[in-house]
């Protein structure tokens, strides 16, 4: 049998099963599978092209290989929840900058390259490079080393574009080396692309809000894999083409998805500086609103009461690690002949479907996972609606306050429930830092604490029934 046929069909049938493994992450019932079928088509394509491309010595690549494997052993057993969307940020960098280094060494091997292959290069440093920085900016947001807000210097845009200019004209240099001027090689222009698209990474996500992760950590995801497609059609290699496109595109719908989802474009959300307060945005506090306080004994008694519970998740449930012990209050809520649904936001949480993650791994049946739109007709049907942990998805000021940051973006309607119960530490604005007209609502009872704790109480007194 032909050799390279082989490798080709063998490239086909990762193709398959990074197309199949897709499919299957659009579910929580069939990630897993999804996720290992992925798995094994990267498996296949890795030992294919090692084979494909004779290598005479395996030694660096069995310690990449080693080690890769156990830093992504610890990082899947060692990292909290909580984690989970500062390390997918990691994971777009690393990609990011893998693609940047492929690119970088076939320009280090001084072979000769046409036009197209020199264009692909130049792309793939530039896409990696800014989606390394970009996410690492994000993974210190995320984390709390950088702060959430936008940040931005005066005259910041047209530094960013003059930074484009020149990487752009950089990227001419490259792609035709007869325009570089004297004194300036090949190998200097690569060398200015990187450290240019280094920077203008930093610069696209620093004024980016922290509200607006969600989006942000999906669009660098794309950017990833579209350096990986560069980089594949640069070494020519169709299974990294197909990937990196299947990667990118994926990426591409999901940022759209979420926008849509925040009722504004993605042009906004990347210049936008959403996140940051306005003067004159109002809250109900400086109207002489008044929060009321109510312990987990008496909110018991409410729910005990109820036919109909709706349960909305945000960051902070993750942050409490509540989501076993809220299952365990949705169990016994059921068992007490009450109705029990799931409000999910599509940009709840630290990165897309934060909260899907969480409760799956909870066991939460997919069945009691209610969208968005979903789940607001039915809101004024409930008894109690349940927020745990969440704030600007449930922020009434989006619909109410026309001088708010957030004004427009459609929300859950939590306050439209008979009773909502607010699971908060403090009365701490949320990761957007924009005040809730929702604390200080009649019907919203604040149940002040640790979720975990708030919510083990009531876990107990269900018990004593």
């Amino acid at each position: 049998m032909n050799f390279s046929l082989l490798i080709n069909a063998s490239y086909i049938v990762a193709s398959i099963l990074f197309i199949l493994g897709l499919k299957m992450l659009s579910s929580p019932v069939t990630a897993r599978r999804g996720n290992m079928l992925s798995a094994l088509g990267m498996l296949i394509a890795v030992v294919v092209t090692l084979l494909d491309k004779n290598i005479l010595t395996y030694r660096y690549i069995i310690i990449g290989l080693a080690s890769g494997s156990l830093i992504g052993v610890a990082a899947a057993r060692l990292v909290a929840m909580t984690g989970m969307p500062q390390m997918v940020a990691l994971f777009n960098g690393f990609g990011g900058i893998a693609s940047l280094l492929v690119a970088w060494s076939i320009f280090a091997s001084k072979g000769i390259h046409s036009s197209f292959t020199l264009v692909t290069l130049f792309l793939s440093v530039m896409i990696g490079g800014l989606t390394f920085t970009g996410s690492m900016v994000a993974y210190g947001k995320l984390s709390g080393r950088i702060p959430g807000r936008p940040l931005a210097f005066p005259g910041q845009s047209a530094f960013a574009v003059m930074l484009l200019a020149a990487l752009l004209a950089s990227g001419v240099f490259i792609v035709i080396p007869s325009m570089i001027p004297v004194n300036f090689s090949s190998e200097h222009a690569v060398v200015l692309a990187v450290v240019l698209t280094a920077l203008l990474g930093i610069l696209l996500v620093l004024p980016i809000g922290g509200a607006d992760m969600p989006v942000v950590i999906s669009l660098l995801n794309s950017y990833s894999g579209l350096a990986a497609c560069m980089a594949g059609f640069a070494v020519k290699n169709n299974v990294l083409i197909v990937s990196g496109a299947l990667v990118g595109a994926s990426g591409i719908i999901l940022t759209n998805i979420m926008c849509k989802a925040m009722n504004r474009s993605l042009l906004n959300v990347l210049f936008g500086g959403f996140g940051s307060t306005k003067k004159g945005a109002g809250s109900e506090k400086s109207k002489g609103g008044e929060v009321n306080p109510i312990s987990a004994e008496d909110a018991f008694m409410i729910l005990e009461a109820a036919r109909s519970v709706v349960i909305v998740p945000g960051y902070g449930m993750a942050v409490a690690r509540a989501q076993h012990v809220v299952k365990e209050l949705a169990d016994l809520l059921e068992a007490n002949g009450t109705e029990v649904s799931f409000a999910i936001h599509p940009v709840a949480g630290r990165m897309p479907g934060h909260m899907n993650v969480l409760l799956a791994e909870a066991e939460v049946p997919y069945e009691q996972l209610r969208e968005m739109d979903e789940i607001n007709p039915l809101m004024e049907t409930m008894d109690a609606a349940l927020v745990i942990g969440a704030n600007d998805v449930v922020n009434p000021a989006a619909h109410e306050q026309e001088g708010s940051p957030i004004y427009g973006m459609p929300v859950i309607n939590a306050d439209k429930a008979r009773t909502v119960f607010v699971l908060k530490r403090s009365m701490n604005p949320g990761f957007a830092g924009i005040e809730n007209p929702l604390f200080y609502k009649e019907n919203t009872r604040m149940l002040f604490g640790d979720a975990k704790e708030s919510i083990q109480t009531l876990v107990g007194e269900f018990r004593e029934l």
